[in-house]
């Protein structure tokens, strides 16, 4: 049973764009799927940067390896605040002003949107560059191990304001329902990552190699000519939203509109990440081997979130768009349909992974001892993979509909799960394929509570 607020479908406004009169009314899923294919492909970019990244890294050694496994949740935390959680803020406020008609607001919220993007990028360089190392040896990092993973992170995290305008600049323009260009420039970004990361971190072509520094100077490089380019568009007068900058002035109720969602959606990310820093304090007692094949799998989870964000996003404008327009049951049926359809394609993911984890674990390296614990992370974790999808991907549609309460809740409850039992799994010295069934019977919590908070959820203005 749902419990939706009494507020009757509202007429479009004869000044509403055909563009986005659409997401109103074009039938939900061919109309979800249009927005979420220029995702999905702007998703096969960053697996493809993922699995180069992690395979030329591979080439440097165990010691990077196990290195990257203690930056990469830091750098997926950046991602997933400033592209899904604050970012998926931006296009609510954005897309349900647009929903009501109210296209001057929606271009006010894209500026005040991209001095949240500035301000949440120096916040990510001042923390990482000045606790960084503290944190990473925290995790279990030591010796050779610790001194690369700093070399890493200090690299990539001075560029931190890069992604995040890159995300906030593109959550505004999906905010109007345009997910193509913002894809296009994604794809484009994660070739020169690779490109560029790979010459120098492994030295080709006559490149001195920089090593770990190199691989993280390729995405330094590549959001930041992304950025200029989100703001070259947007600043020309491109995009759907007129922006007037002479006009503009900071308002109070524009911030507002923006973090009520995007600052509460970030506790969902924060929560992620910690869940996988705790699972990775605890596996470091296990040896490097250990850890740095749970790396390995700990990618491709993450890689998950990308994936279901092709699906999750593109529900955000119709959600949030509905919402404005007073069609609440129409935004419920895009929730569902966006939830099905990412909890099918992220479960066939995680199936097959589990019956052949070499298909994955193959691609990074040969090492026995790291393989085993890849396999068996796949083994027990993979077929859960099904909820994550479908809860993460409900997670963005209560973004749309201004409700992310239920579903941070819910992360909540995973994080508990992973802490408190792996704290105790640990404590009995029990083995490292317990701790692996214990992140998959978390993640199955994560997607049947968030379900629920969004079906009894009160939806509507």
């Amino acid at each position: 049973m749902t419990i939706d607020a009494p507020v009757d479908a509202a007429p479009v406004r004869a000044a509403v764009p055909s563009s986005i009169s659409n997401l109103l009314t074009a039938p939900i899923l061919p109309t979800l799927l249009r927005l979420a294919i220029p995702n999905m492909i702007a998703m096969v970019g960053s697996t493809l940067v993922a699995i180069a990244e992690t395979s030329y890294i591979g080439r440097l050694g165990t010691i990077p390896l196990a290195a990257i496994a203690l930056v990469f949740p830091f750098a997926m935390l950046t991602q997933m605040m400033s592209a899904g959680a604050m970012g998926g803020g931006v296009s609510s406020a954005i897309s349900r002003a647009l929903g009501a008609g109210n296209r001057e607001r929606a271009a006010t919220l894209a500026l005040h949107a991209a001095i949240i993007g500035l301000c949440g990028g120096l916040f990510f360089t001042v923390l990482m560059l000045v606790f960084g190392k503290s944190f990473f040896t925290l995790l279990g990092g030591r010796e050779r191990v610790l001194e690369e993973a700093s070399a890493y992170s200090s690299v990539l995290f001075s560029g931190a304001v890069a992604i995040w305008l890159v995300n906030t600049l593109a959550s505004v323009i999906r905010g109007t329902g345009d997910m193509r260009l913002p894809s296009m420039t994604l794809i484009g970004v994660s070739l020169v990552q690779v490109a560029v990361g790979g010459t120098l971190g492994l030295g080709l072509f006559g490149v001195p190699q920089f090593g770990m520094r190199g691989v993280a100077a390729g995405q330094l490089i590549a959001f930041t000519l992304g950025a200029l380019f989100f703001i070259w568009y947007l600043a020309a007068g491109r995009s759907r939203l007129a922006l007037n900058f002479a006009a503009f002035r900071f308002e109070r109720a524009m911030f507002l509109d923006i973090l009520k969602v995007g600052a509460l959606a970030c506790l969902s990310p924060l929560q992620t990440v910690l869940t996988i820093l705790i699972f990775t304090k605890v596996l470091a007692t296990f040896g490097t081997e250990t850890l740095a094949g749970y790396g390995i799998g700990s990618r491709l989870e993450f890689l998950l979130i990308p994936i279901t964000f092709a699906f999750g996003i593109a529900s955000v404008p119709m959600v949030g768009m509905a919402i404005g327009a007073g069609q609440v049951k129409r935004a419920r049926r895009v929730a569902w349909t966006a939830a099905a359809a990412s909890g099918i394609t992220v479960g066939l993911i995680g199936l097959i992974v589990a019956l052949d984890p070499a298909l994955w674990v193959s691609l990074f390296t040969r090492d026995a001892g790291v393989s085993a614990a890849a396999h068996a992370y796949f083994r027990l974790a993979g077929p859960a993979f099904a909820f994550f999808g479908m809860g993460v991907s409900l997670y963005f549609s209560s973004q749309g509909a201004a409700h992310v309460g239920g579903p941070v809740l819910a992360s909540t409850a995973r994080l508990l799960i992973v802490a408190i039992g792996g704290v105790w799994l640990a404590t009995i010295t029990a083995p490292a394929w317990t701790l692996f069934a214990l992140v998959g019977g978390a993640m199955v919590v994560f997607g049947l509570l968030t379900a629920a908070s969004v079906a009894f959820a009160r939806w509507g203005k």
